[in-house]
C-alpha cells in the first residue's frame, strides 16, 4: 500500500512545504567504483543507486505533458518512483484512541531495529497525531530516505545480487521484506548468511511494442559487464541485506524471506499484523474522501466499489457504527476481505453484497424477488423475504421498511435444480475442480457473499463512487509503460458508465461522491464535466477539510481529432486534486462532490 507525508506543525502548508522541500531536494550522492579488478565505463560509478526513470508511451507522456506542463509533469514522474516520506495510520475510535495507539506504536518502534532508525534529526518521536482540524485520530509515522548506501564497503569483490520483481520491490519501498516469491534471479553461490545487494527486474520493451522481464525465474547473474542483464539493473539498487536462504532455498520452497534488508535506501516500518482492528494503514487523500462524503448517523450509505473496505470502514467509524452502510463488489473474494476487515474493527453497521457496479440500479420487474444480505457480524446467511404491497411498493416483511430503503437479491442457493437429479456436464467439471485442488476460499473461511440484483432509484442519502481506475497515481510506482492514450480513455468511459449507475440510486437532496487514485484527466476533470453537462440536477458541493489542490481547467485536442472537455473556471476550486509532486507528498489522487437537486 502507498503511504502518505505527515503534516504535523501548527501551520500545516508550511510544515509540509519545508519538509517536501527536504525531501525533494536531497539527492542520491554518486557511489564510488565497485571494484578495482573490474573495467567500467564512466556511467558505471551511478550504477549502484537508486535513480529509477519512469517510462511511459510516448503519446501518454505527450497527453499528460500538454496537461501539466513539462516541467510540472517531469516532477510527478519522478515522485511516483519514490514512496511517500511517512505512513498514515487511521486509529479506529470504536476500539481505542489516538493517544493510547500512539503509545504502543512508539514501544513497538523503540523495541525494535526501526525505531533507532526512524528518530528525528532533532531527536523527536517519529510518531505524532494529524493536526488537520477533525483528523485527530489520524497518526503519522515518519520514515526517511533516500540514503545513501555503500554496496561494496568491506568486500574485495563485487557484491552478490538479488535480481526482485518489480511488484517486490514497490513493496520493499513501502518497508517490506524481500519474500521468497518475489525473487527472480541471484548471483551463482549465494549461501544462507551472505551479504548482497537487491536489485529490481524491469520490464523492458519488446520488437513488437510489448513489454517483459527477459527472463526466466531462477536466472544466474554474473554480476560482470559481460551480464547481458547488467545495464538494466543501473540506478536501480533498493537496498543491501542478508540472505535467510541459500540460492537453491530461494527456488526450492514456496513462501519465506529471502533477504533481511538491513539498509534500504527508503527507511519506512512495516505494519504487517501490527496492532490489528485497531489501526488501519491508508493514504491520506482516501480517509479525506470518507470526510468529503460527510455520513451521518442513521443515514443509509452505498459504497460502490467497496473493497477491500478501507473507506468503508472509515465511513462506518465516521457514523459512529451508527446507520447502514452498503458495501459492494463484483468479486467475491473481496466481498469476503471487506467482511473480514469490517469483523476485525468490529463494525456492526456494514453490510455487504456482491454486485457489478454497471448493473447497480434493479430493474422494476426484479422488485418481488427474494433478497439475501450478508451482514458482517453474522456472515453465515442472514435473509429478508419481502413482498409487493397494495399500492405497489414492496416492503419488508420483517421491518416493515419500503422498498427505497432494500435493494434487489437473489437467493444465494448451492443447491442443485430439480433436487440434484440433473447435474450438468458443467457442474460435474466444477466439482471434479474442487475434488483436485481442495476447498475453495470461501469453504476455508466459512463467509458467504449475498449476489445482489441491484438496488431501487433513489434508495441511499449518500453514495460512494471510488471507481476502479489505471492507478496511475499509486506510488511507489517503477512501470508505466502498458497504458496507451486509448485505454485511458476506455477508463474513463467505463467510469462514465457506472456514474450513470451511482447517480440514480441518490435520494434529492443527497451527495455523490466521486474519487480515482491517478492522475489521468480522462478519469478525473473529463468525468465531472461529462456528469455536470449530461445532468442539469447535478452541482458540485464544497469539500471539508480542502487540503487538495485544484483540478485542470481547459480542453486538450488529441492527434486523431478528438476533444477531451476538462472543467470550466470557477470550478477548479470545488474539487481536490492530490499532487504527488506537491509539498503534501501523498499519492495522486482526485475527488468530486455532487449535490443532487430536483430530478425532473
Amino acid at each position: 500500500m502507498s503511504k502518505a507525508r505527515v503534516l504535523l506543525k501548527p501551520s500545516l502548508l508550511t510544515t509540509c512545504l519545508t519538509r517536501a522541500t527536504t525531501f525533494f531536494s536531497s539527492s542520491v550522492s554518486q557511489l564510488r567504483s565497485i571494484s578495482q579488478q573490474i573495467e567500467m565505463d564512466p556511467s558505471d560509478s551511478e550504477r549502484y543507486c537508486y535513480d529509477p526513470v519512469l517510462r511511459w508511451n510516448p503519446e501518454v507522456e505527450d497527453y499528460f505533458t500538454k496537461a501539466y506542463g513539462p516541467d510540472h509533469f517531469a516532477r510527478i514522474s519522478k515522485a511516483l518512483t519514490r514512496p511517500s516520506s511517512y505512513s498514515c495510520i487511521r486509529v479506529n475510535t470504536v476500539k481505542t484512541t489516538s493517544d493510547a495507539v500512539i503509545e504502543k506504536l512508539t514501544k513497538l518502534l523503540n523495541d525494535s531495529d526501526e525505531g533507532l532508525k526512524l528518530i528525528q534529526p532533532d531527536g523527536s518521536s517519529p510518531i505524532t497525531k494529524c493536526q488537520i482540524p477533525g483528523l485527530d485520530y489520524v497518526v503519522f509515522v515518519n520514515g526517511s530516505g533516500p540514503h545513501r548506501i555503500e554496496y561494496d564497503i568491506g568486500l574485495e569483490n563485487p557484491p552478490k545480487e538479488v535480481l526482485v520483481s518489480r511488484k517486490c520491490a514497490e513493496a520493499v519501498l513501502r518497508g517490506a521484506q524481500v519474500y521468497v516469491p518475489g525473487v527472480l534471479a541471484c548471483t551463482a553461490h549465494v549461501e544462507k548468511g551472505d551479504a548482497v545487494a537487491v536489485c529490481v527486474a524491469m520490464e523492458q520493451p519488446g520488437d513488437e511494442g510489448d513489454w517483459s522481464v527477459n527472463m526466466t525465474r531462477g536466472t544466474t547473474l554474473q554480476g560482470l559487464p559481460t551480464d547481458p542483464y547488467y545495464r538494466e539493473r543501473s540506478g536501480l539498487y533498493i537496498g543491501m541485506g542478508t540472505t535467510m536462504l541459500s540460492r537453491a532455498g530461494m527456488f526450492r520452497v514456496p513462501h519465506g524471506i529471502a533477504v533481511d534488508l538491513s539498509n534500504r535506501v527508503f527507511r519506512l516500518p512495516s505494519f504487517h499484523n501490527v496492532l490489528e482492528g485497531e489501526i488501519f494503514l491508508q493514504n491520506l487523500p482516501s480517509i479525506i474522501v470518507a470526510h468529503a462524503l460527510d455520513p451521518q448517523r442513521g443515514e443509509r450509505i452505498l459504497d460502490m466499489c467497496a473493497a477491500p473496505g478501507g473507506k468503508t470502514t472509515a465511513i462506518a467509524i465516521l457514523m459512529n457504527d451508527e446507520g447502514e452502510i452498503v458495501a459492494a463488489d463484483r468479486s467475491h473474494n473481496k466481498v469476503l476481505d471487506v467482511q473480514k476487515l469490517s469483523a476485525e474493527m468490529g463494525l456492526s453497521c456494514i453490510t455487504t453484497c456482491k454486485l457489478d457496479a454497471l448493473k447497480s440500479v434493479c430493474l422494476p420487474k426484479t422488485l418481488n424477488d427474494s433478497t439475501t444480505l450478508v451482514n458482517v457480524e453474522n456472515s453465515s446467511s442472514i435473509s429478508s423475504h419481502s413482498e409487493i404491497s397494495s399500492n405497489g411498493e414492496m416492503a419488508s416483511v420483517t421491518s416493515g421498511r419500503f422498498e427505497a430503503d432494500k435493494p434487489c437479491e437473489e437467493n444465494a442457493s448451492t443447491e442443485q435444480p430439480n433436487g440434484g437429479d440433473n447435474v450438468s456436464q458443467a457442474d460435474i467439471r466444477k466439482n471434479k475442480g474442487r475434488l483436485k485442488n481442495g476447498r475453495g476460499r470461501t469453504q476455508c473461511q466459512g463467509g458467504r457473499a449475498g449476489k445482489s440484483q441491484g438496488f431501487a432509484p433513489n434508495s441511499f442519502d449518500r453514495v460512494l463512487l471510488d471507481a476502479p481506475c489505471s492507478a496511475l497515481g499509486l506510488r511507489p510506482r517503477l512501470f508505466a509503460g502498458l497504458e496507451t492514450v486509448i485505454s485511458l480513455r476506455n477508463h474513463g468511459w467505463y467510469q462514465r458508465k457506472m456514474f450513470d449507475q451511482a447517480v440514480q440510486l441518490v435520494r434529492v437532496g443527497g451527495i455523490l461522491v466521486y474519487s480515482t487514485c491517478t492522475i489521468n484527466p480522462s478519469e478525473n476533470e473529463a468525468v465531472v464535466r461529462y456528469a455536470l453537462d449530461k445532468y442539469s440536477f447535478l452541482s458540485l458541493a464544497p469539500q471539508h477539510p480542502r487540503i487538495g489542490g485544484p483540478g485542470l481547467v481547459g480542453r486538450c485536442e488529441f492527434p486523431d481529432g478528438y476533444i477531451e472537455e476538462w472543467l470550466k473556471p470557477g470550478e477548479e476550486e470545488l474539487v481536490q486534486k492530490f499532487d504527488p509532486s506537491s509539498e503534501l507528498d501523498t499519492i495522486g489522487f482526485f475527488i468530486a462532490k455532487f449535490s443532487i437537486g430536483p430530478k425532473d
